[in-house]
């Protein structure tokens, strides 16, 4: 049996790839994708997630839910990375919805009609997710699990000095997801880091010109290519989302620790890093396992596979 999940993401190129390998791996059934705010504004992050699901086509069409920003977001512009519009100026064109569905709102009610039996996977900063938890505290406990691409385990961030991105844009949003009562799994980029993919990626995929998920990847890949090479100095990408999506499908390739975990929301040079009590006698509760390490080898393959699965499907 398919087991059931909820992709919330702000699209962004690696997101873009994340979901086309949970659309079309049929071991997951995508019950709903859910936009908020981060790479992009909340709108286009909207548009651009609309536009995926609607360009893919995967037999199985996902509820669509729509999130706003966090009330005050630190100024990010992630352009450099993504392009204008987070899918390498792509523009995707997308038809108008009858009825636009709240993020939190979709959240609560795919939770509900299947408690425990739901994996919520963050992939963007959590504002949405908090949200559904403040609007419906009784989800905590009908929540099967949440894995959440985001925070540092070294303390080591990408946006910051101490903060990754997801964290640091909504960090009061990240604080109220660590400190529910849901079962967790945080995947930091200390491992997400490890499995950068190399320039032979395209060429380990299938090349099917009338597939629309091979044609996104030839637009995609070679722009966050180039991005990563002028804005980070790296001869390879990181795929930070599609690792993530990994662990849902494949926790086995990951060694995880349990841990305590915390996110700092007033720092002014720390907003957003996460924090673990790890000293010899922990005085904070045990509130999620943490992946320490993972197997690189394994963990690409299963993306490349996903991908090549989504080329075939579309």
């Amino acid at each position: 049996m398919a087991r059931k999940v909820i992709i919330d993401c702000d699209p962004g190129i690696d997101d873009a790839v994340a979901l086309m390998v949970a659309l079309f791996d049929a071991e997951l059934d995508v019950v709903a994708v859910t936009s908020t705010a981060g790479n992009v504004p909340a709108d286009q992050a909207g548009r651009n997630l609309q536009g995926l699901v609607e360009r893919l086509d995967p037999p199985r069409r996902p509820r669509i839910g729509v999130g706003t920003g966090p009330k005050t977001a630190p100024p990010v512009d992630g352009t450099d990375l993504n392009g204008t519009d987070g899918l390498a100026n792509l523009e995707l064109v997308v038809s108008s919805l009858h009825q636009r569905h709240p993020a939190e709102k979709l959240i609560c009610d795919e939770i509900r009609a299947a408690p425990e039996e739901v994996t919520l996977v963050a992939l963007g900063p959590m504002t949405n997710i908090a949200r559904a938890l403040q609007r419906d505290p009784m989800i905590a406990a009908q929540i099967g699990r949440i894995v959440i691409m985001g925070g540092a385990y070294n303390g080591i961030g990408n946006v910051t000095p101490a903060a990754e991105f997801n964290c640091h844009f909504d960090a009061m949003a990240a604080r109220t997801v660590f400190k529910s009562r849901t079962t967790k799994t945080l995947i930091p980029l200390d491992v997400t880091r490890q499995a950068a993919f190399a320039l032979d990626l395209l060429d380990q995929l299938p090349n099917i010109e009338s597939s629309p998920a091979s044609q996104l990847l030839h637009q995609l890949i070679p722009f966050v290519y180039r991005s990563h090479r002028q804005s980070l100095g790296i001869e390879g990408i990181y795929l930070h989302d599609a690792v993530a999506l990994a662990a849902v499908l494949h926790p086995e390739f990951f060694e995880m620790e349990e841990m305590a975990g915390d996110v700092e929301t007033t720092g002014e040079i720390t907003l957003g890093a996460t924090v673990f009590d790890r000293r010899e006698h922990r005085a904070w509760a045990t509130n999620m396992e943490v992946a320490s390490k993972i197997d690189v080898p394994r963990v690409q393959d299963c993306v490349i596979q996903g991908l090549r699965a989504a080329i075939r499907g579309t």
